[in-house]
């Protein structure tokens, strides 16, 4: 398998940790947003979106850093990350449909001003940023973990652009049940460390 990366994408990077934690093997190929890679007609012709990250195994191109976590689970039958119960998966499909709409519409995006100056009001994205958060904090309310008694992909699906929200000038330091669920996610096996930007309130 190959997974196409560029190592400041939080898409990239829930990919990217999802394979390590499951032990799948994988070739990191980085691709330089910057020369504008992700755009040639050879990459374009592997995902017409032109984002990253991309999974290629054999004849099988899947993007989208949702559908690479699913795809992985599937073909390794790892139904502790992925459910097959009904209940089960679609507690996880919830927070998939969370980390693709209000996470990337707010944590993310507010990191996407600070580090390459898009052009989203920086308020609306903060303040949608801490909508979410706060809306995370009670759903663990006395538990461990966001859709099981486990860790699933659903808290891999949120993680990346959460524990960067800093980046964004999106204060973690109210929101306590997100800080030590962020770190038993930093402490399971084969985690990998999300790349910081010196910007924000990490500047």
């Amino acid at each position: 398998m190959k997974l196409y990366v560029h190592p400041i994408s939080g898409h990239a990077h829930r990919a990217r940790l999802f394979l390590s934690l499951i032990g799948a093997d994988a070739e990191i190929v980085a691709v330089d947003l910057a020369k504008g890679e992700h755009k040639s007609p050879e990459y374009l012709a592997k995902n017409r979106f032109g984002q990253v990250p991309i999974l290629e195994d054999g004849d099988a191109t899947i993007a989208d850093s949702n559908a690479i976590m699913v795809y992985a689970a599937k073909k390794f039958s790892r139904t502790d990350w992925l459910p097959e119960d009904p209940a089960g998966a679609a507690a996880v499909q919830r927070w998939l449909s969370v980390a693709a709409g209000q996470i990337a519409f707010g944590p993310a995006a507010a990191r996407l001003v600070t580090i390459f100056k898009a052009g989203f009001n920086p308020d609306e994205v903060i303040a949608r940023a801490h909508a979410v958060l706060a809306l995370i904090e009670a759903e663990l309310e006395g538990r461990d973990w966001i859709a099981a008694d486990h860790p699933t992909i659903a808290d891999i699906a949120l993680y990346s652009y959460i524990a960067r929200a800093p980046e964004g000038n999106v204060d973690l330091s109210d929101y306590s049940n997100v800080n030590n669920w962020l770190a038993r996610i930093e402490a399971l096996p084969g985690f990998v460390e999300f790349g910081k930007t010196a910007v924000g309130l990490n500047a």
